[in-house]
């Protein structure tokens, strides 16, 4: 049975600030993880139009992972191309769902869309909603944080108080300079965005399966769908000339046709039009006590590639497993300590990549534009080298200083053979399970379907001999529960083990991890990221990793009751 209710002296274990697509999917994953949490939000109604609106590869599946995925999928479009130009010439498309994920097709939805998606599904997972109401203070202490809310702006004042809090309250966070993590954001000068939702007729395709970019004169342009129908038309450019207010209809008309090269296109029935200036920087930190930043609230992000959006759906999934983990007393200080580290340089590794790539774009004089124009058909990378980065898909996104990390495996083999190392994502790959094919990702994210479980895969490196060394990792691991084996098999099999058997007799999953020819133990996070590898014969080991990271396990100190929760099962 799940618990919606906490102890007496707290409204919900977690308080989440902001119910923007961060702040809901930050809500969705703690129910998942069986968390009692109250979501405030100051408006009172989804935003009615877009900002945010595309999903790349590896956030879909990490949304994957805490059952949100699919459902944000049915009101999106699937894009596979985006095509560059250069002063009017193509470049070579980029396949942009040419990424080896389940999920490689970029999808593009409308942030109001998004919004309402995650509202239902954060009700439909007993989670509450409370629009209406504004932060205007917080204390904390050693049991939790409190914070003062205000109802309109001359209702009374009143208090909710939980153990944790996760600040998704936007770029204008009202939480970041309370817990003293502000920070002042660079500009970047004689630069403007001009841009449009509106219905989109011209000459290229109508279909909402590609994405349009063009480097002109001065500037940068581009043109993507929105759902319903719509398409959004951006221009960032220098604003010499350019009136600093929002621009009419006919004006974006006008440069849209300019820029594309096409005097037929017209533009419809808008449903915003828009001006603004871009500024980034990154807080000091993303934690502060019980204090935890996600998206907006911890990063001022640019217009390169989508990132976002996307980077702060990476910090709602991170932060909810490890919150989850903590209060159900299944973790050592160092799991929820880890957030700090790896959201926190994650986003100032970003930060630089996009300001680089900003620069590039929109800082260009005609030198440059020669160059680009006559490497236009040379270089068939050259949309993403623009872009400041080959990895908008975000799948290499890694923590490579994580203190969850621990590497056993060493020695020449792992020099000429290393394969992916504690920090990184674990990689998917072909597989048979009871003579079915399928992959390692139905075995590693969310690996029994409803709980923040780690999965520990067993390579027996096609050795025979491996076989009692895997079942003593198997029986290493149980007291602590939520470390769940697998054993990837390229020999024999192993008998008499009450675990999924993954068979690999061609290989694929051992040429993935580097370990064909070596008996090894991979422990993979709930968030699809490694954290441990190690020789298979040494389950020692292996067990001080589980010691360090998760405590003593069955036998030892037993979680605070209060902190107890059934988790919600997804079907």
């Amino acid at each position: 049975m799940t618990r919606t209710d906490t102890s007496s002296d707290t409204d919900a274990d977690v308080i989440v600030v902001g119910a923007g697509p961060i702040g809901l999917t930050t809500a969705c994953a703690l129910r998942h993880h069986g968390v009692s949490c109250l979501l405030l939000e100051q408006r009172t109604e989804t935003k009615a139009y877009s900002r945010a609106n595309n999903l790349w590869a590896r956030p879909q599946e990490l949304l994957a992972g805490i059952g949100l995925r699919d459902a944000l999928a049915e009101n999106a479009y699937p894009v596979r191309t985006i095509n560059f130009f250069v002063d009017g010439t193509p470049t070579t498309p980029i396949p942009i769902a040419d990424v080896a994920s389940p999920y490689p097709e970029v999808l593009y939805s409308g942030q109001d869309v998004i919004e309402r998606t995650l509202t239902s599904a954060f009700a439909a997972r007993g989670g509450r909603l409370d629009r209406g109401c504004t932060v205007t203070g917080l204390v904390e202490d050693e049991a939790g944080v409190t914070v003062t809310v205000r109802r309109g702006g001359e209702g009374p004042e009143e208090r909710r108080r939980a153990r944790y809090l996760v600040a998704a309250d936007g770029a204008r966070s009202t939480i970041r300079p309370l817990v003293g993590l502000d920070f002042t954001p660079e500009r970047f000068a004689r630069c403007m965005n001009r841009q449009v939702d509106a219905r989109l007729s011209w000459r290229r395709s109508m279909e909402p399966d590609q994405l349009w970019f063009f480097y002109y004169e001065r500037g940068f342009a581009g043109i993507m769908p929105v759902w319903g129908g719509y398409h959004r038309l951006f221009f960032l450019a220098d604003d010499t000339g350019v009136p600093d207010r929002d621009p009419t209809l006919d004006e974006i008309q006008a440069l849209a046709r300019e820029v594309t090269g096409d005097d037929t296109l017209a533009l419809s029935d808008p449903q915003w039009l828009t001006h603004s200036r871009f500024e980034y920087g990154v807080s000091p930190g993303y934690a502060r006590g019980r204090v935890f930043l996600a998206g907006d609230a911890g990063h001022l992000s640019l217009p390169i590639g989508g990132q976002g959006m996307n980077a702060g759906l990476h910090d709602a999934v991170e932060i909810a497993w490890r919150l989850a983990m903590t209060l159900r007393g299944e973790a050592a200080p160092v799991v929820l300590d880890s957030y700090d580290g790896e959201r926190g340089g994650e986003h100032a590794r970003l930060s630089a990549q996009q300001a680089r790539g900003f620069r590039w774009t929109v800082y260009r004089g005609p030198v440059t534009d020669t160059v680009l124009g006559l490497a236009a058909r040379a270089l068939p990378n050259l949309g993403s080298l623009l872009q400041g980065t080959d990895d908008m898909q975000q799948m290499k996104v890694a923590y490579p200083k994580s203190s969850l990390n621990e590497d056993r495996l060493s020695g020449l083999t792992s020099l000429l053979r290393s394969g992916p190392r504690p920090g990184e994502r674990a990689p998917d790959a072909e597989v048979t399970a009871g003579r079915e094919a399928t992959t390692l990702f139905r075995f590693l994210a969310n690996p029994d379907g409803r709980t923040t479980g780690w999965a520990l895969l067993g390579f027996d490196g096609r050795t025979a001999s491996a076989r009692d060394t895997l079942r003593a990792a198997v029986a290493a691991v149980a007291p602590w529960p939520w470390v769940r084996p697998r054993l990837v098999l390229a020999g024999p099999l192993v008998a008499d083990v009450d675990v999924p058997v993954l068979s690999d007799l061609d290989g694929k999953a051992h040429g993935a991890y580097g370990l064909e020819g070596r008996p090894a133990l991979v422990l993979v996070r709930p968030d699809g990221h490694i954290a441990f590898r190690g020789e298979a014969g040494r389950t020692d080991h292996l067990v001080a990793y589980c010691r360090r990271v998760f405590g003593p396990g069955a036998g030892g100190d037993a979680a605070p009751a209060d902190a107890r929760e059934e988790p919600v099962l997804i079907e």
